[in-house]
C-alpha cells in the first residue's frame, strides 16, 4: 500500500516564477519517486502560473483558513506524512493535525531562514551593521524557531543557515536535515561569442530583487554602460511593479523584459548575470541556474552564500560597487578569465548541488523517523512544550476567527 503525503502549500507554486516553486517541485519529484501518493493542499488563490499538479497525478485540494472544515478533511486523507511550506503554514495548521492525525511525521520545508532575510532586510533600512547575535532578538525568530521545534524534522536548505540553527540557537541537529536544491550542469554550453549582454532575473515579490534592480539602476549600470557601450542590461521576472516598470530606458540599455517564459533560456543566452543582493537567506536560485547553464556571475557575499565561497565562484562576489563595476568590466571582455570562471560553475554543481548526493540519505532519514517516531518526539522536550502552550494559544485564536466568520455569515 502507497504511503501518502500532503503537502500544505503557503501558495500553488510557480516554478517559472520563483526560486520557492522550483524547490517544491524537486520535493514533489523526490516523493514521487519513492511512490507517494501526494495530495497538495493550499487556502491560496491559484494563478494563470500555478504549476499543472494534475498532470502529475497529484490531487489538489482547497482548504480554508480558520476553518474546521480542515480537521474533517485531514482525517479522512490519514497521511502518513505532512509537509508544510514555510512556517507560516505550520503554524495555522499544525495544530489541527497534531490533533486529527498525531501519527503522521510533520516535516517543515523551511525555504529560506525568514528570520534572517528580514533581519538583514532591517539592517539595510537603518544602515547598520548586521550580527548573527541579533537574531536572537527577532520576533519572527522566535515565532520560526518555535515552528521548527514543534516539527519532527525541518528541511534547511543552506549550510550556512543550519550552522546559524545549531551555533546560534543551538537546534539538535536530529532536528535538522540538509537538503539543497538540485541543478546539474547542461552538456553543451554557448561559447563566449554566442552569449551576449547582461541579465537579472528574479521574482519581484521577493523583496531583495527589486533591491538588486534599485542598486544595478542608481549605481551599477551607468558605469558599466560608459565602458562597455554595445552591451545591454535585461531585467527579468515575475511581477513587476510600477516602480520596477519605469526604470525601463532602451537609451540607457537598462531593459526591463517582466516575466520570462523560460528562465533557462534567457540566462543561458546572457554572457553574465549580475546580482548584487544586498540582503537575503537560503540559496539564490538564479545563482545556481547561471552556472547550470555555464553563464558566469558577479554577486555579493550574501548571493554566494550557502552556495560556495568567493575563490572558487563562477565569476566574482564582492559587496564594494566599485569593485564590482571593475569586476564586471573585465568579465565580460576577457574571454579567458570567462572561460575559467564558467568551469568553476560546473564544478559547484557537481560537488555540491547534484541529486545522488543527497536523494538517497533523505529517504534513509525520512524511514527512520516513521519507524522511531514516538522516540524521536519524546527526546525533544522543547517541541513538546511549545506543542502544548503555543498551539492553545493559536488553536483557541483559530477557534475564535472561526466563531467571529459563522457570525457574519
Amino acid at each position: 500500500m502507497k504511503s501518502t503525503l500532503l503537502i500544505i502549500g503557503l501558495v500553488w507554486p510557480e516554478p517559472k516564477s520563483s526560486a520557492a516553486g522550483t524547490r517544491m517541485l524537486q520535493l514533489i519529484n523526490l516523493f514521487l519517486e519513492q511512490d507517494f501518493e501526494i495530495v497538495f493542499a493550499s487556502a491560496a488563490q491559484e494563478s494563470d502560473f500555478s504549476f499543472d499538479l494534475e498532470s502529475l497525478h497529484i490531487k489538489k485540494e482547497k482548504i480554508e483558513l480558520n476553518s474546521s472544515s480542515f480537521d474533517s478533511f485531514i482525517s479522512d486523507l490519514n497521511p502518513d506524512l505532512v509537509l508544510f511550506d514555510r512556517f507560516v503554514t505550520e503554524e495555522q495548521f499544525g495544530w489541527r493535525v497534531a490533533e486529527s492525525c498525531p501519527n503522521a511525521t510533520r516535516i517543515l520545508d523551511t525555504e529560506d531562514l525568514h528570520c534572517l532575510r528580514l533581519a538583514r532586510q532591517m539592517a539595510i533600512k537603518k544602515n547598520t551593521d548586521f550580527q548573527l547575535e541579533d537574531l536572537l532578538n527577532e520576533e519572527v525568530s522566535k515565532r520560526e524557531i518555535a515552528s521548527i521545534y514543534r516539527c519532527d524534522l525541518s528541511l534547511i536548505i543552506s549550510d550556512f543557515e543550519m550552522g546559524i540553527l545549531q551555533n546560534v540557537f543551538k537546534i539538535d541537529a536530529q532536528l535538522l536535515h540538509y537538503l539543497p536544491m538540485f541543478y546539474n550542469a547542461d552538456d553543451n554550453y554557448l561559447t563566449f561569442e554566442e552569449k551576449q549582454h547582461f541579465v537579472f532575473i528574479g521574482n519581484f515579490l521577493h523583496e531583495p530583487n527589486w533591491d538588486a534592480v534599485k542598486q544595478l539602476k542608481e549605481h551599477i549600470w551607468s558605469p558599466i554602460k560608459k565602458q562597455l557601450p554595445e552591451a545591454e542590461l535585461y531585467i527579468f521576472g515575475a511581477y513587476p511593479s510600477q516602480k520596477v516598470l519605469q526604470f525601463h530606458n532602451e537609451k540607457e540599455g537598462f531593459i526591463i523584459k517582466g516575466r520570462a517564459e523560460d528562465a533557462l533560456e534567457v540566462i543561458k543566452s546572457a554572457k553574465i548575470m549580475l546580482a548584487p543582493l544586498r540582503f537575503g537567506a537560503g540559496v539564490k536560485g538564479k545563482l545556481l541556474e547561471a552556472m547550470k547553464v555555464g553563464t558566469p556571475s558577479v554577486t555579493t557575499f550574501i548571493g554566494a552564500e550557502g552556495i560556495s565561497n568567493a575563490e572558487n565562484w563562477n565569476g566574482f562576489v564582492t559587496n564594494e560597487i566599485e569593485d564590482f563595476i571593475e569586476k564586471t568590466i573585465a568579465l565580460y571582455q576577457n574571454q579567458q578569465l570567462w572561460k575559467e570562471k564558467q568551469q568553476k560553475g560546473t564544478a559547484i554543481l557537481s560537488g555540491k548541488f547534484s541529486k545522488q548526493k543527497y536523494a538517497p540519505a533523505f529517504f534513509e532519514k525520512i524511514l527512520s523517523l516513521n519507524q522511531t517516531i514516538y522516540i524521536h518526539r519524546r527526546s525533544n522536550f522543547i517541541g513538546n512544550l511549545l506543542q502544548q502552550q503555543s498551539f492553545s494559544s493559536t488553536k483557541f485564536m483559530s477557534k475564535w476567527i472561526e466563531e467571529k466568520n459563522k457570525k457574519k455569515s
